[in-house]
């Protein structure tokens, strides 16, 4: 069967800060022809591409392939099936960059995005470098978003791509819309995100965006809210960004961030792993400095066999939620080398978390710190780390600068085979400077991370 694409833009719909413009009709994509149900579509004379599927002339199954070299591509309305989704990849034996970089402010802040879709599998057909996503490099590149999954788009897997620069190198979330009920939680909630085998590299902000990280959003003054709810503004219209619910993200490298690597937010069911982040929080920014950041409204999580090492800021945060008999868990991950404590553990509604099996190795700080301020008054069960070196190895290191507790935060220690070993120095340690696998004579025995 041959057909002909033809690529409209939608008329109305709403948008998020980096969906600035939308193009005009004047700005029509190359029509292409399909064969089999595939599709190649490639930018049009002003090097850009808009998909909007109102009129369902894509279908579930179908594949669209890309060539060419794109500044901007705007996806909306296109929705697959669960068992049949829809497939955007890079056209067999070709390349594909998408993007900008002399973008330095005004229209088209964003190079690649995906608006009201779902049940969507986008990336590259042979390894990272088969699309490359490049975001501005000039003045404002700080306000440009290289890939956002916006307006309740879920059900979609993004892998094999290559982003770089820009602001944001992902943000996947939906801002809450005054008079539409479907843009808040519990209304409606974004279902399955996987994000996998990614190379993110120098971005000016995160690498990675999931979830709203706003606990509430005051749709009179249309800003996000953070404080108890005994501080609204009388008269105001309060209400909750939606949550993503079942996310994956795993097998990705980040490296050379301005400021968090890995940034998670009102999530439930999530699981990152077997990801390495490195030089993260090169802005210095004591607010936003999380290696791997398991943030607010997050409820069953398991952070597991993750590598995070060599940045300036907090090697992994935690401000999950222990909501509804919520668990987490923090298994077998390494964390070495920054500039600041290495792990920190700040969760809400008495959060526990499960902290087995990690090393934590080379802080400037404290090597794992609890904070009971906003909630998390429960006993954390810490069995079975490796603490190596905090303080970057002072003359004298105290106990407390391994486990350092502080408002009202508990942790219960492990005996036994599931006892934390603690080393002021990493001779003492007898571990490998890399990985810090135990080396004869070790007393590690069990304790602490186990590269897989």
């Amino acid at each position: 069967m041959i057909g002909v694409a033809v690529l409209l833009l939608a008329a109305s719909c709403k948008k998020e800060d980096a969906l600035q413009e939308k193009l005009t009709a004047d700005n029509v994509a190359v029509t292409a022809t399909a064969t089999g149900r595939q599709f190649t579509l490639v930018p049009d004379v002003n090097g850009r591409l808009v998909i909007d599927n109102s009129s369902k002339t894509y279908q579930p199954g179908d594949i669209i392939n890309l060539k060419g070299n794109f500044k901007v591509i705007q996806v909306t309305n296109l929705s697959g099936s669960a068992s049949a989704p829809i497939t955007v990849r890079n056209l067999t034996g070709t390349t594909v960059t998408i993007g900008n970089p002399a973008w330095n402010g005004g229209a088209y802040g964003v190079a690649c995005v995906f608006w009201n879709c779902h049940y969507i599998r986008f990336g590259g057909q042979s390894g990272t470098s088969s699309i490359v996503i490049s975001g501005s490099t000039q003045a404002a590149k700080a306000s440009y978003y290289d890939l956002q999954l916006g307006n309740k788009t879920d059900n979609i897997e993004v892998s094999n791509l290559t982003i770089q620069n820009g602001g944001n190198g992902i943000v996947a979330k939906t801002d809450p819309v005054k008079g539409d009920a479907t843009t808040v939680y519990p209304n409606t909630t974004m279902m399955n995100l996987k994000i996998h085998d990614l190379v993110i590299r120098s971005t000016t902000n995160e690498a990675m965006y999931i979830g709203h990280t706003a606990t509430y959003w005051d749709l009179t003054s249309n800003v996000p809210y953070y404080g108890a709810t005994s501080g609204m503004a009388g008269g105001h219209q309060y209400v909750q960004p939606i949550i993503w619910r079942n996310v994956k993200i795993y097998n990705n490298k980040v490296q050379n961030i301005g400021l968090d690597g890995i940034q998670t937010a009102a999530a439930d069911q999530m699981e990152v792993y077997n990801n390495e982040v490195t030089n993260w929080g090169m802005q210095k920014n004591s607010s936003h400095n999380g290696g791997i950041l398991i943030g607010g409204r997050t409820t069953n999580t398991n952070t597991h066999d993750n590598y995070v090492h060599d940045g300036w800021g907090e090697m992994l945060q935690f401000y999950g939620s222990g909501e509804n008999g919520a668990t987490h868990i923090m298994n077998n991950n390494l964390f070495r080398g920054n500039q600041l404590d290495g792990v920190s553990l700040r969760g809400t509604a008495n959060a526990v978390v499960r902290f087995t099996n990690n090393t934590i190795a080379v802080t400037m700080g404290n090597s794992l710190r609890l904070n009971g301020s906003t909630g998390m008054n429960s006993a954390q069960i810490i069995n079975a780390n490796a603490f190596i070196r905090p303080l970057n190895a002072a003359a004298t290191i105290y106990p407390k600068n391994y486990i350092y507790v502080e408002n009202g935060a508990v942790a219960v220690e492990g005996t036994g085979t599931l006892a934390n070993k603690k080393y002021p120095t990493w001779l003492l340690s007898k571990a490998d400077a890399v990985y810090y696998q135990p080396l004869s004579g070790s007393t590690m025995g069990t304790a602490g991370y186990r590269k897989k």
